[in-house]
């Protein structure tokens, strides 16, 4: 092991954003219960099974794309809608257009709260860039780049697979690996010579699938059990453990 908690063959570092480089995560949690509430207390009056922020959230929508998020919570509760287009308005009653609310309640969140970065992935990067290794942000958001603006976070990473990327790649989001496999790519390495950082379940079940050389969970929300079942070799609560030696708990 390195002084980064990595093997020494790694070439790549490849991060999610919201939960790992940013403090979003919990913004999308309140953004999709939110949505997924009104949708619910509509569809089935005042006696509704409310969304869990924790339970359902880490489930069913955290790291994937947004339409599969909505399908799969959705899929949970046997209901099914109709598909409707991207550019549904979102008051539509189709998967794209409760995706749409999500969102724009999203937007609206982080324009009134504005976005943190956590300093110990920033220091983490900084290590990892200071010692030659690449560097990318893989993320299903198609506001990434917006995010990482905002924090002046953008330079840090030398490629960008995100939400927009994946639509016109065409790249299936999270569990399945694509858009991690595609950075690691963009990055001119191999699978195995690239880490994953994430901290949501299926972000774990795509670097296990991907034949990724290390899988780092990021356990900002008591779940280190489910991150090492979902395919974590090594799970810290904050990145700069790693800077302190080997590190997680294995």
């Amino acid at each position: 092991m390195t002084e980064l908690g990595l093997p020494e063959d790694i070439l790549a570092c490849l991060f999610d954003l919201d939960g790992v480089v940013t403090k979003t995560a919990v913004v999308h949690a309140a953004a999709w219960k939110e949505t997924f509430d009104a949708f619910l207390r509509e569809r089935d009056g005042a006696d509704f099974r409310p969304f869990d922020k924790v339970a359902d959230y880490d489930e069913y929508v955290d790291g994937r794309p947004r339409a599969d998020g909505v399908r799969t919570f959705l899929a949970s509760r046997g209901i099914e809608l109709p598909e409707g287009s991207p550019d549904d308005p979102p008051d539509a009653g189709t998967v794209n257009g409760i995706g749409n609310r999500k969102n724009q309640l999203v937007l609206q969140k982080i324009r009134t709260d504005g976005v943190e970065p956590y300093d110990g992935t920033l220091r983490y990067i900084a290590a990892v860039r200071a010692r030659g290794l690449r560097t990318a942000i893989v993320s299903s958001s198609a506001n990434t780049r917006d995010v990482l603006r905002s924090i002046d976070a953008e330079g840090l990473f030398d490629v960008r697979v995100d939400g927009v990327v994946a639509r016109e790649r065409k790249l299936p989001g999270k569990p399945h690996p694509d858009t991690f496999l595609a950075a690691a790519r963009d990055l001119g390495v191999e699978a195995r010579q690239s880490a994953v950082f994430e901290d949501a379940l299926a972000g774990m079940e795509a670097g296990r699938s991907g034949g990724f050389g290390r899988v780092v969970g990021v356990d900002r929300v008591g779940q280190t059990d489910a991150l090492y079942q979902h395919g974590a070799d090594v799970v810290v609560k904050d990145l700069a453990e790693l800077l302190d030696g080997p590190g997680g708990t294995e």
